[in-house]
């Protein structure tokens, strides 16, 4: 199957919100305690907002969009902390049906490239405790764990 990672356009709009869905309904099965059904928590002003920061994109095959990807590009500059830049993961999700096929490392390549591009010193993202499946994907990307979120209800 060839993959193509592209910046994402207006014209996708359809195809993203349908991949949030799909995502949605995972976060509403795994803690129905905290996430609620929904169709609309995306707007078309907030996926142009992204787009005008070049911080979306897609994967796609066949004409097809399979993949998504939001990011957010962040300056982290604390008087305890070393200042760095980091491209930081909002969203990556993958439609159901192409799950497991490779298509996040196809992303993390194009993220390994955007971060030598732009000299940022790192690349971060939050899983959510309940997805197994993404948190495996990320450590054999790579990933190490920076710090674990907690909650008392």
């Amino acid at each position: 199957m060839d993959i193509i990672i592209r910046p994402a356009e207006t014209s996708d709009f359809d195809s993203v919100v349908h991949i949030l869905n799909q995502v949605q309904a995972l976060h509403v099965n795994w803690r129905p305690d905290i996430y609620k059904e929904s169709k609309d928590f995306f707007s078309l002003d907030a996926f142009q907002d992204a787009l005008d920061k070049e911080a979306f994109y897609v994967a796609e095959s066949e004409h097809r969009i399979i993949g998504i990807l939001e990011l957010t590009y962040r300056h982290i500059e604390f008087p305890s902390m070393l200042t760095r830049d980091v491209i930081y993961i909002d969203t990556m999700a993958v439609d159901e049906n192409y799950r497991g096929m490779g298509i996040g490392h196809h992303f993390f390549e194009m993220l390994k490239d955007l971060k030598k591009e732009k000299h940022f010193d790192g690349i971060e993202l939050q899983v959510n405790a309940k997805n197994v499946a993404a948190y495996e994907m990320y450590k054999k990307c790579g990933f190490t764990e920076k710090s674990i979120n907690m909650e008392l209800l």
